[in-house]
Formats: structure tokens, sequence, C-alpha cells
């Protein structure tokens, strides 16, 4: 039991260390040898527990990322009215991006060259998010509250307006010339998605 725990802490640590150094120096940059030194411990250690930078790497992407908040999101959301359900994910779809800016951002000025493998690591998150949220919109057409339409291009239309958002505030630093709301983005982000999706509102606007 003692060594289970012992286990599952320096992993955790190693994760953590691999974060805050993957988010300074980039995966090119970070190297084993230095996520285990200042994780405290020996590298062969670190590979016990992740076989390849490239794991490491994956598991970080997969803990530290928006896929494993947007889990925990969906009892949540499950019940609650359509738009207010949109709210929450959006807000926290930006929080989570605002926590890990800095990493973002040097995934972003990196990303072509990664390796392939790295690279379909990144792609391979991203998917399975859209997918959760194509699912949603697909549980609320069964519900009749949605009308039909492709719930995947949907799913990479709604997160895209947030990430365009966030992009244009924390990369671009747009915040720095004009004050933006971001409760009043997401209000209004999600209106107009809203309106463009649920069953009826179409036809409403259209009267």
């Amino acid at each position: 039991m003692r060594q289970t725990e012992e286990a599952n802490s320096t992993r955790e640590r190693i994760l953590e260390t691999a974060l805050h150094l993957f988010s300074r120096e980039g995966f090119l940059g970070a190297t084993t040898r230095e996520i285990a030194r200042e994780a405290g411990i020996a590298e062969v250690t670190l590979f016990r527990h992740f076989s390849s930078k490239e794991r490491l790497f994956e598991e970080v992407v997969n803990t530290f990322s928006f896929l494993p908040a947007l889990k925990g999101l969906l009892p949540e959301i499950k019940e609650m009215p359509y738009q207010e359900a949109l709210g929450v994910i959006a807000r926290r779809f930006l929080e989570t991006l605002t926590l890990r800016k800095d990493l973002i951002t040097i995934m972003q000025r990196e990303m072509q060259r990664y390796p392939e493998k790295v690279r379909e690591v990144h792609h391979a998150f991203i998917d399975e998010i859209f997918k959760i949220i194509a699912s949603y919109f697909r549980e609320m057409q069964r519900r009749g509250v949605l009308r039909e339409f492709d719930t995947a291009f949907a799913a990479r239309a709604f997160l895209g307006m947030f990430f365009s958002y966030f992009n244009a505030e924390e990369i671009l630093l747009w915040k720095r010339y004009r004050h933006i709301d971001t409760d009043a983005t997401i209000r209004e982000f999600v209106d107009i998605f809203a309106r463009g999706t649920m069953k009826g509102a179409c036809d409403e606007r259209q009267s």
C-alpha cells in the first residue's frame, strides 16, 4: 500500500514538473534529464513511469488539458437548460486555456517542428474533446431541443469561437488596447450559437 502511494506521489510530481518545464521551455527544449532533476528523482525512475518523453507529454496533456475538466462537467450539465450548459462549458474552457496559456503559446510556436508522434497526441486529444461536445449535441437533438445539424462541425464551431477570443485576448494581447468583458462575451457567443442550433429558433426569427 505504501509503495503504491509513493509511486503515485512520484508520478504526480513528474507530471507537475513536466508541465512546468514544457510550459517554460516547450516540448523540444525540456529534456527528461532536466525534468527528473527538478522532480528530485533519477532519470531512470522517470522512465519507469513513462516509457518515453512523448509518452510523458501525452500524459501531461491528458491530465492538465480541458479534456478531464470537460469529462467532469458532463454529469453537471446533463439536466441543465441548453444555454446554461453552453455557458458552463465555455467558461470552464476559457479558464483552462488561461491557466495553461504558457503551454499553449509555446505549443503554437513549436507545433510544426514537433515529431509526428507528438502531433498525433495533440490532434488525438483535441478530437476527443470535439467528440464529447458533439455527443452532447446529439443527446440534445434526441431530446428534441436542437434541430438537425452536423454535430461534429458544431462542436468545432462552438469551441472555435471561444478559442479565437482567448487567442486574441491572451496570446495576441488585444486586451492591452481595449477592455472586453469576458462574461458579456460568453453570453453573446452562447446566445448567437444557441439561436442557430435550437429547434424552432430560426422559424421564430423569420416570423
